[in-house]
């Protein structure tokens, strides 16, 4: 026994140290994504997620999301909330502020505790899910409960799954404040309360509703604000309710530098011919195609997919259910093509989606800001085309000067390199909770699409539609509007959130 110590002392030599394994080394990580990137997420201080001395179980779940390092807003964020200090952020869309105040988060949270520790607060049903998924993929080695709760979906279900710990509750306004009024959701040791977006949170509609649900939360509460733009009604609530925040402020400029964006002087009854030649001319991984009203948005819709294309729809008014499975679908590339109301302008990630454009032309530079940086995501590359008629032209300059950037003529060609990657197919995709069993919003995907489809009947107001989905490839050669063959009127047939269209556009779709 001593001669064996011995022997293990003399082949020990001094100043060796165990080679420590690398944390990223042990775990399955998904596979890199190798797009080239602009300084909105690259210009940071080289600090690495293991400096912010995080949780083992945390740090897993960051790197099997795809995280490497992190981006400027969460490295300014980050140690900043882990001491538990209010905090007041703006960034761009796009470049990780739902991480930087999701992470931190985590790391607070008790799970040995059944009380709700962290108020998430969105302004829309669809980031509330996506939120909600973000603290479920990077926290799933926590062993902690999150739960999403909106308005259009039943509150007896809500209640009950407040009967069991939910650690971290991610909502709207309205329906969290419901379920705190009614005393079913406890916040008087919650101690983290966050909003996303907070100018839309803040706004009128809300701010009555938002100064309630403060009221049920401890007074050494933790405040944490995110958004991109602050208007005055910011500062207001700030000197309001938040102890001295630490202020961030990375808008050096208000746009993408990797979105590209373009405008085409267009006659209102051109417009759908012009979205025609777009589809045909360029290389679309995803897009989303903005209008201003409700109506416009099923209208084009349906003239999308009686041009052959692959289409899906959303709005307000649509059933929450079928905006669940519409949002669902999109993000996981179920189709190419998305027509939608000012419904999904906020904080909504797709990485896929690397062309917007904008049928009409909004009517302010913050709804154009939030517009166009649907693409563009996590300092990649996309393009913003705007059609514009004659009506529209004061707004263009307007907003052009009000956001210091340049809206260019669209060009005869326009370069590849500004939008398109060598290996679309490795854009990343999110990790999704299985999808609500409805398909209303999605317009019949044809046989354009690359790999088999199947087929399933779903109810729709008492009718029954052809819910034909395939999920199609996101690869280079022609252009990506999606083309399908021209089978018939049943291929070309669009399903009606509400069974048919109600009202008139604001003008007419030709």
């Amino acid at each position: 026994m001593t001669d064996a110590l011995a022997a293990q002392l003399g082949n020990t030599k001094l100043g060796e140290a165990p080679t420590e394994q690398r944390l990223q080394d042990t775990l399955n990580l998904p596979p890199k994504d190798a797009r080239p990137q602009t300084e909105d997420v690259t210009a940071t201080k080289g600090l690495e997620f293991e400096d912010f001395y995080i949780k083992r179980e945390l740090m897993m779940g960051i790197f099997e999301a795809g995280f490497e390092k992190p981006s400027p807003i969460q490295e300014e964020t980050i140690p900043v909330a882990l001491t538990g200090r209010d905090i007041l952020a703006r960034a761009k869309n796009g470049t990780g502020k739902t991480a930087a105040f999701v992470i931190p988060t985590l790391e607070r949270i008790n799970p040995k505790s059944t009380k709700t520790q962290a108020l998430i607060l969105v302004p829309t049903r669809e980031l509330a899910l996506q939120t909600s998924q973000v603290c479920k993929t990077l926290g799933k080695h926590l062993g902690i409960n999150v739960m999403v709760t909106t308005g259009g979906t039943g509150l007896m279900d809500d209640i009950i799954r407040l009967n069991d710990a939910v650690h971290i509750l991610v909502g709207t306004p309205g329906r969290v404040l419901d379920l705190a009024s009614k005393g079913v959701a406890d916040l008087s040791e919650c101690p983290t309360f966050v909003m996303d977006e907070a100018d839309k949170l803040l706004s009128p509609e809300f701010t009555p509703v938002i100064e309630q649900l403060l009221s049920f939360h401890p007074k050494d509460r933790q405040a944490m604000l995110f958004s991109a733009t602050f208007p005055l009604i910011v500062k207001s609530f700030k000197d309001k309710h938040m102890r001295n925040p630490y202020e961030i402020n990375l808008m050096d400029e208000l746009t993408l530098r990797g979105i590209t964006q373009y405008y085409a002087f267009v006659e209102e009854k051109q417009k759908v011919h012009c979205l025609n030649t777009l589809f045909s001319k360029l290389q679309i991984n995803q897009s989303i195609i903005f209008c201003n009203s409700t109506n416009r948005v099923e209208l084009l819709a349906k003239k999308i997919t009686e041009l052959g294309y692959s289409c899906f729809y959303s709005h307000a008014r649509m059933l929450q259910q079928h905006r669940n499975r519409v949002f669902h679908d999109f993000r996981n590339g179920v189709c190419r093509n998305l027509v939608c109301s000012d419904l999904l302008t906020r904080g909504i990630d797709i990485q896929a989606v690397n062309v917007v454009i904008n049928f009409d032309f909004p009517k302010n530079a913050e709804t154009y800001l939030h517009r166009i940086g649907r693409s563009g995501r996590f300092g990649h590359l996309g393009l913003a085309i705007n059609l514009i008629n004659w009506e529209d032209r004061f707004n263009l300059y307007k907003i052009e000067q009000e956001l210091g950037t340049e809206i260019q003529p669209i060009p005869q060609n326009i370069d590849k390199k500004l939008y398109v990657y060598d290996s679309p197919e490795n854009i990343p995709r999110p990790i999704s909770n299985p999808p609500p069993q409805t398909g209303a919003g999605s317009v019949n995907m044809g046989n354009g699409d690359r790999q088999p489809r199947r087929q399933s009947n779903h109810p729709n107001n008492g009718q029954y539609y052809n819910n034909n989905r395939g999920r199609g490839s996101y690869r280079g050669g022609r252009g990506q509007g999606q083309r399908r063959g021209q089978h018939g009127s049943d291929s070309n047939r669009i399903a009606f959130a509400q069974g048919q269209m109600g009202g008139q556009p604001q003008a007419p779709i030709s």
